[in-house]
């Protein structure tokens, strides 16, 4: 018997009068594919929330990290060829860290117990050990407050408000976010982001992120989502790093495209490329990537350039009932800031100066507040051996300071509110 006698049988031993029973029956195959149907999308979102979906972030504090200790050490055995080659670590990441901080010179001898009183802990990037011989790279990592003392490094490290960041990684013509783990998600979440300018919001990828964070929502212009995510989230804005992997050969080269963007309109911040060996070097090329585009988002952030979008603050109603004064009373209105005719207003600036080491941070901010009109001076951001950023309260215009700062011998560049000063050059010995 074929399937159309199955099922159309029934039909012609039917009355006219009976269409119901004949529906029911031509709807029954209807009934059991819709069925299947919505089984197996029920079977796909559930599929699509189950499971790992991302890496969980790091503990980020403030501990000065230096990395990339290299060590080779043999001994009797290979316990004690690990235990010297960590305290030789320690001793080589001192020296490091000392002399990122003092431009070079040369750091005081400490002993192995004051440097482990220091030390926080050890990252291990790359280890090798054998019988007698050990054979790695380390990251050591000093904690701030006992270290910091030491150092004789001060000073306010300014803080942007909550990002969040949705690292976005094309491979293979694909992208993918939260969507499935992956080595961009991981190298975010590696990051350590206890020394920088940004407030990163990173999240682990699981239950709803890879849903709500997926590539696709960076492409999406529309406030009213945005605004519900960032609060679901405790973010302000979001920032959105990108990285583009190209291989040239199977097993061969990969180069990898980065880019950092933020707010909902995927603004553009800047962009570079590195390259990878072959696929065993991506992780260290895309950690290095993240790196760099950290670098970017706090140099966007001193100049200026990052700033959370006001489209996205969401401003609570007023209640018209609440602006109400019942059986009100006129009283005379004083004017209490009325404008002094002469008077200047006072400005607060942004001063970008380049501090080599700790002495230039002290001297840069005493030649500032030698300037007639300078109410206060502080380093709001602190960046030995680059620029580091200091807020400057200033009775008058920025004109006004440009040219008091010039007067002074600098060279000054304004943007904005925010000036660059540099030393003008010594003028060449007469001949």
């Amino acid at each position: 018997m074929s399937l159309s006698q199955t099922f159309f049988r029934p039909i012609r031993s039917l009355r006219p009068n009976q269409p119901g029973i004949a529906l029911r029956l031509l709807s029954r195959p209807v009934q059991i594919m819709i069925a299947i149907g919505l089984g197996l999308a029920a079977a796909g979102l559930f599929a699509q929330m189950e499971g790992e979906r991302g890496v969980p972030p790091i503990a980020s504090g403030g501990d000065f990290e230096v990395t990339g200790v290299k060590v080779d050490v043999y001994a009797k055995d290979a316990d004690s060829a690990r235990y010297a080659g960590w305290r030789m670590a320690q001793r080589q990441a001192w020296r490091m860290l000392w002399g990122r901080t003092h431009g070079g010179a040369g750091a005081p001898a400490l002993s192995d117990s004051q440097l482990e009183a220091m030390i926080s802990g050890i990252e291990i990037e790359q280890e090798q050990n054998g019988p007698n011989r050990y054979v790695a790279t380390l990251g050591i990592m000093f904690d701030r407050a006992r270290t910091g003392q030491v150092l004789g490094v001060s000073g306010n490290v300014r803080r942007s408000p909550p990002l969040l960041v949705i690292p976005v990684l094309w491979d293979g013509g694909s992208a993918v976010a939260y969507e499935r783990t992956n080595e961009w998600q991981k190298a975010w979440a590696r990051f350590r982001t206890g020394e920088s300018a940004i407030d990163y919001v990173r999240v682990a990828g699981s239950i709803a992120d890879p849903i709500l964070l997926n590539a696709g929502q960076t492409g999406r212009r529309g406030r009213l989502w945005w605004r519900v995510l960032l609060d679901q989230y405790g973010a302000a804005d979001v920032v959105i790093p990108i990285a583009r992997l190209q291989r040239a050969w199977p097993g061969g080269p990969v180069t990898g495209s980065f880019t950092a963007r933020y707010g909902p309109d995927n603004s553009l911040i800047g962009s570079f490329s590195l390259r990878a060996s072959n696929d065993s070097g991506i992780p260290k090329m895309l950690d290095e990537g993240a790196r760099r585009i950290d670098a970017l988002y706090t140099s966007a952030l001193n100049d200026g350039r990052l700033r959370p979008d006001p489209s996205l603050i969401i401003e609570e109603p007023v209640d018209p009932a609440t602006l109400e004064i019942e059986n009100p009373v006129e009283t005379p209105i004083e004017a209490v800031d009325a404008p002094v005719p002469g008077a200047t207003a006072t400005g607060s600036f942004a001063v970008q100066y380049e501090t080599p080491d700790v002495s230039s941070v002290g001297a840069g901010e005493s030649a500032v507040r030698a300037i007639p009109g300078v109410r206060s001076a502080s380093t709001s951001s602190l960046a030995l051996g680059g620029t580091s950023v200091m807020q400057v309260s200033f009775d008058g215009t920025i004109d006004m300071l440009r040219a008091g700062l010039q007067a002074r011998g600098y060279q000054v560049a304004v943007s904005g509110t925010t000036l660059r000063i540099t030393r003008r050059p010594a003028p060449p010995p007469a001949q």
